[in-house]
């Protein structure tokens, strides 16, 4: 039976990636974004739901939740990134409690805000599914909080649902290219040192992270919960 796919700020990169991988297994996706051009596109690429949303607006989360399905099998909360890319420069003690407070909304607010908004309709042996970051684990300012702070966020998560048989879980990904995280502002000798960071050798493509998050809505991964996965090529190893 096809299940329904929740993916949030799906529209580009490692979401339209996850969208994708569960769309071409035949389950019927919902992705939502804050740009309604690359919903769109996606949209008559993979044949998928499309509804504009952003993530940190309670209200706009109350007029999602009336577009969807009755039952959500998997939640992908995927909206966020590191805001501090498109700060204004400004210093001062208020441009700082306002930019560090955008990369909490962002990245750690807009998981609870969805989870909470969709939790009743979340399906018994479900799954949730974050996407983190390697930032967490290093010294990565308010975005590297945000994501540590999803993560200890998700483990009460995690416990509340594991009643009602459904997971919740981390991926937490390192260096990804093909994706629009840095805003083209990565210089070619950055992207060198976090690919020579890397065990593999390589830089993680969206289809590496998305491949984890289908393991972890799969039946293989029905008692893995509360858990952070890794995905970044062992440039940050843990045992």
């Amino acid at each position: 039976m096809a299940r329904t796919i929740l993916v949030t700020g799906g529209g580009t990169g490692i979401g339209r990636a996850i969208a994708r991988h569960f769309a071409a297994a035949g389950d019927s996706v919902v992705v939502t974004g804050r740009r309604p051009e690359p919903l769109a596109e996606l949209a008559a690429e993979a044949g998928v739901g499309t509804a504009v949303c952003d993530h940190t607006d309670p209200a706009a989360l109350t007029r999602l939740r009336a577009q969807l399905p009755e039952r959500i099998d998997v939640l992908v909360n995927n909206a966020g990134g590191n805001t501090d890319l498109d700060a204004d420069g400004e210093q001062d003690l208020a441009a700082y409690a306002r930019d560090f407070r955008a990369n909490l909304d962002a990245n750690l607010v807009s998981a609870a805000l969805t989870t909470k908004a969709l939790e009743d309709r979340l399906a018994p042996g479900g799954a949730v599914v974050h996407i983190g970051s390697i930032a967490a684990e290093q010294a990565a300012g308010s975005y590297g909080a945000a994501k540590a702070g999803l993560a200890n966020w998700n483990i009460d998560l995690a416990g509340r649902l594991g009643s009602r048989g459904i997971t919740a879980n981390v991926v937490a990904p390192g260096y990804i290219a093909d994706t629009e995280f840095f805003r083209d502002k990565l210089s070619g000798e950055r992207r060198e040192q976090l690919v020579a960071a890397t065990a593999t050798g390589r830089a993680g493509t969206p289809s590496d992270i998305a491949g984890t998050v289908v393991f972890l809505a799969s039946p293989a991964a029905r008692h893995v919960t509360g858990q952070v996965l890794h995905v970044n090529g062992g440039a940050r190893a843990t045992r």
